[in-house]
């Protein structure tokens, strides 16, 4: 069978009622399966996942997106993690039997469609980049909200799908096709937001770090600490367990301990090789978080 996980992000993560309103459109379509979402209100950012065959996720995705423009503001929407809009990022994942060229016209489709329903200017990434240099998530971002109308105004970086017109309100999205990847973030024992910038520009890979590490410093000012927060985009050739000891050692040479560490959304089972959730101080973790898990169910 052929699955398609999707996993957008939306930038609201402060109100539970709106973070609610999303998940019931999931929920409102049978053919998908919401199987984790969460909100962070530092980040200001809510994550879903969900699953199913192509054209069921297609109009799920739309839906969610429908009702995210209503309800999210980027007039008055601040949080700590990059952003571009209301419906920041949208990519679709090929599993089972689906392939990734499945997924990239997956990603056009629903690009062309956002823009004729809602007027939402689509940026593609990944495997669905239109432009090479827009393969890096990072590159298509940078500048984030708050530069969006100039870099709008510039042939070079004008969006794929729609005319390039700034809307305060909606910003704009970024729509991709991509491998699983791995959203893991290590709270440090500090509130010094220096050590986190200090230890992601260390670990990331365009840097000189890990392979395959996408790694920044944030401040969680609702709880006091610093945090390193990664993508980590190849599980398989970098898993936790060596970004999770970099990061210690790191941290340690300063004379900061780890709080804890955590995911955002599911991980595919290979990702623990070498390690057990317990070494890494992963908080909140079960079966729940596998994505093979929900694979399995889902194919039953």
């Amino acid at each position: 069978m052929k699955i398609i996980e999707c996993v957008p992000n939306f930038s609201e993560g402060c109100d539970q009622k709106k973070i609610a309103a999303i998940a019931n459109v999931f929920e409102s379509f049978p053919g998908v399966q919401l199987v984790d979402f969460s909100g962070d209100a530092d980040h200001n950012r809510s994550v879903y996942t969900f699953l199913g065959r192509a054209e069921d996720v297609l109009e799920a995705a739309l839906a969610a997106a429908g009702c995210a423009l209503e309800i999210i503001d980027m007039r008055s929407q601040a949080g700590v993690h990059p952003r571009l809009g209301a419906v920041d990022v949208v990519p679709f994942i090929p599993l089972s039997a689906a392939k990734m060229k499945d997924a990239v016209a997956l990603a056009h489709r629903f690009g062309e469609q956002l823009y004729e329903r809602y007027g939402v200017p689509v940026y593609f990434y990944g495997e669905a980049a239109l432009v090479p240099e827009r393969n890096e998530l990072a590159i298509v971002r940078r500048g984030g909200y708050e530069a969006l109308e100039q870099k709008m105004s510039i042939p070079g970086d004008a969006p794929d799908v729609g005319n390039p017109i700034f809307n305060e309100r909606s910003g704009a999205t970024a729509v991709g096709a991509r491998l699983p990847l791995v959203a893991y973030n290590i709270n440090l024992d500090t509130a010094d937001l220096r050590l986190a910038q200090k230890i992601a520009s260390q670990i990331r890979e365009k840097s000189g770090g890990l392979k395959h590490v996408r790694a920044i410093g944030v401040i969680l000012k609702s709880r006091g600490v610093a945090q390193v927060s990664m993508n980590l985009t190849n599980y398989k050739e970098t898993p936790l367990k060596p970004v999770y000891d970099l990061v210690k050692l790191l941290a340690d040479e300063r004379g900061v301990g780890i709080l804890e560490s955590e995911l955002i959304g599911l991980i595919p089972k290979a990702a623990f090789a070498g390690t057990k959730p317990k070494y890494l101080q992963l908080k909140d973790f079960d079966n729940s978080r596998l994505l093979e898990t929900h694979i399995k169910n889902f194919s039953v």
